[in-house]
């Protein structure tokens, strides 16, 4: 393909990208935007100040957003490498039954897991905590880390771990020095999946967490509810922040692993 047409089909993507973020950025900015006016009147930078302000609690919605979505992402990674090393690797009776079982929370409708939740987290005295959304955020986001994990480990050949055991290396030495290099692209993969699935949870934050639990997903709400619209837009910006900087990260390491193999394929 010549390179202007590879420009070309770059510039189409990344305005396909950021063209629905323009409003977004005009309406933080907006001073009251009424219609049929092609731009505001008025330009402020007040919902700016109020989002990034203490008063708005966005900033501290932010860190308990960012707090929640890597705690649950840990937990995923230490409960599906595992798991994905036995689907990917093992055949066993009822194999079909687990996969079905961790595809279950993306099948089933969301309000039903949502209420089926609440009822058990209230028995257990978890609604109205961090632990109880996090735990809550488990569910939609192990059957990401596992199955992606799963994938990693049926392309993995247990002989390396075999030969480094062999030689007088520990489970612990074997892994960090022949396991995790190995699988660890396709874990950072299943990280980032997993981060921004947490990230972007509302009905569970919202039931488990009761309200005491303010997240950045809750608030976009409310101040949308509230008619707030440039406060709204800023809010909102920042809460697709995240996935922006892992947009970036991963089309850079798709991109430079592309070059890498064209330039390794010319003679």
């Amino acid at each position: 393909m010549p390179a202007s047409t590879r420009s070309l089909a770059a510039l189409a993507l990344a305005g396909f990208l950021v063209l629905p973020l323009l409003p977004l950025l005009v309406w933080s900015f907006a001073h009251g935007w009424r219609f049929p006016d092609l731009l505001p009147q008025d330009w402020s930078p007040k919902a700016w100040g109020y989002a990034l302000s203490p008063a708005s609690g966005v900033l501290q919605g932010f860190a308990t957003t960012t707090l929640i979505a890597a705690a649950t992402t840990l937990l995923a990674a230490l409960i599906g490498v595992p798991a994905g090393r036995a689907l990917g690797l093992h055949r066993f009776r009822g194999k079909a039954l687990v996969t079905l079982l961790l595809l279950a929370p993306a099948i089933l409708p969301g309000l039903a897991v949502v209420f089926g939740l609440h009822g058990l987290f209230l028995r257990l005295g978890l609604t109205g905590s961090l632990t109880g959304v996090v735990l809550a955020h488990l569910i939609p986001v192990l059957p990401y880390m596992t199955l992606i994990m799963a994938a990693v480990f049926s392309r993995f050949d247990p002989a390396f771990e075999a030969q480094a055991r062999s030689l007088g290396a520990t489970p612990l030495q074997t892994f960090r020095a022949v396991t995790l290099p190995a699988i660890l692209p396709g874990l950072v993969t299943a990280a980032l999946f997993a981060f921004l699935v947490s990230w972007s949870q509302y009905l569970l934050t919202l039931a488990i967490g009761g309200g005491r639990v303010q997240t950045l997903p809750l608030l976009l709400f409310s101040f949308a509810s509230a008619g707030r619209n440039d406060i709204t837009a800023a809010v909102a910006l920042l809460y697709i922040l995240p996935g922006l900087v892992i947009l970036g990260l991963t089309a850079r390491r798709i991109t430079g692993r592309n070059a890498a193999l064209t330039d390794s394929l010319r003679p």
